[in-house]
């Protein structure tokens, strides 16, 4: 990569994992499913008038929106008003992996390899430390609730793995405008209108710059940043990056908030990374790349604090690819031929049969570049 995008990719996991600093602020200005509610709404108006339609099936926008944005967020905003930490939240929720394996496997029938259970292994042995850890001085249910949120994140990437939008961007801004109506409801219903109202009218600056920052920044700016890398590189490339998340959710919390980060936590969080990096398959992505000369299908962008999916699901710009297929690639008509090759034997001009000659074959088909090897 080169390093102005290296320097892209490290910027948006910082604000992906200064964004759960932001949400910890946004919660002492907003109630909870209402601070979410206002976080979509902002981040899908105007977008979404500028935008076209998405071009996948509606159910699939409808169902990522609920599980993601009710499901996903709505637990995550709860958990961390109930007491969760942000820091101790932006590495919880990198449990998603693991979720998303399970998910995949059962719904794709996806078998992880030896190498993928082994790091769910690993990132579940962090998420028992880190629970051991909150438990002794704080809330379990907030830690229940952020990790049934993770839980919601893996479903939703199954979901967005089968849908395979062709254009990212527009699938998460329509996506974002699905899950608006359901959380004012619930917001209405749980938290009550005069609680809502308080918080509407008490409304400064400061709200509306976190508002902002959650929605423009995190989300669209953050979100189209990782598209554009991934059109770029390969995920095997982009896809470690994301393991900074929580090293700058939980630095920013200790600065920020004063949050402190004990040994065992520090335990949990390496644990974790390691057993995410594992079943994300980063770093034997790349080793495989690097071996076979081929480029690694990319994953779908993650959202606002998102990490990658574990499943390995469809890109961005083509068809779903199934895990470990290898796929043949269109030759560019400006490469020189390999050495060794004659230069009479050329894609243009194919071998035909001599008439002259009886028996002589006729010329193979040509190969679709999307066979497998």
């Amino acid at each position: 990569m080169r390093p102005r995008h290296i320097a892209l990719a490290v910027l948006v996991a910082a604000l992906w994992g200064v964004n759960f600093v932001v949400i910890e602020l946004g919660l002492d200005h907003f109630p909870p499913l209402l601070f979410s509610a206002l976080r979509f709404l902002a981040a899908a108006v105007p977008a979404i008038f500028l935008l076209g339609r998405p071009s996948v099936a509606w159910r699939w926008v409808v169902g990522v929106g609920l599980v993601l944005g009710v499901g996903k967020f709505g637990l995550l905003f709860i958990g961390m008003d109930q007491g969760m930490p942000a820091g101790l939240s932006s590495l919880v929720l990198q449990i998603q992996a693991v979720f998303t394996a399970l998910f995949a496997a059962l719904a794709l029938s996806e078998r992880p390899g030896r190498i993928r259970v082994a790091g769910m292994t690993v990132a579940l042995a962090g998420i028992v430390v880190a629970a051991v850890d909150e438990g002794a001085g704080g809330p379990v249910l907030a830690f229940v609730l952020v990790v049934g949120a993770a839980a919601c994140w893996g479903v939703s990437n199954v979901f967005t793995r089968r849908a395979a939008p062709q254009d990212a961007l527009t699938f998460m801004v329509w996506v974002s405008a699905v899950p608006v109506l359901p959380l004012l409801g619930l917001s209405l219903l749980f938290e009550g209108p005069d609680r809502d109202a308080e918080a509407l009218a008490a409304l400064d600056w400061s709200g509306v710059g976190i508002i902002l920052f959650v929605a423009w920044v995190s989300t669209v700016f953050g979100f189209g940043a990782w598209g554009f890398l991934l059109r770029q590189y390969p995920a095997s490339s982009v896809a470690p990056f994301t393991l900074l998340v929580p090293v700058f959710g939980m630095s920013s919390a200790a600065f920020v908030l004063g949050e402190d980060v004990s040994p065992l936590r520090w335990c949990a969080a390496a644990l974790l990374v390691g057993g995410v990096a594992l079943t994300s398959g980063v770093g034997l992505r790349t080793a495989t790349t690097l071996r076979s000369g081929r480029t690694a299908a990319p994953l779908p962008e993650p959202d606002a604090g998102a990490v990658v999916t574990a499943a390995g699901p469809a890109t961005a710009s083509g068809p779903r690819v199934a895990a470990g297929a290898r796929v043949r690639r269109p030759a560019d008509p400006a490469a020189p031929p390999p050495p060794g090759a004659s230069a009479s034997r050329t894609p243009s001009t194919p071998r035909c049969p001599d008439p002259s000659r009886p028996g002589t074959p006729p010329a193979a088909a040509p190969r679709s570049p999307a066979a497998a090897g």
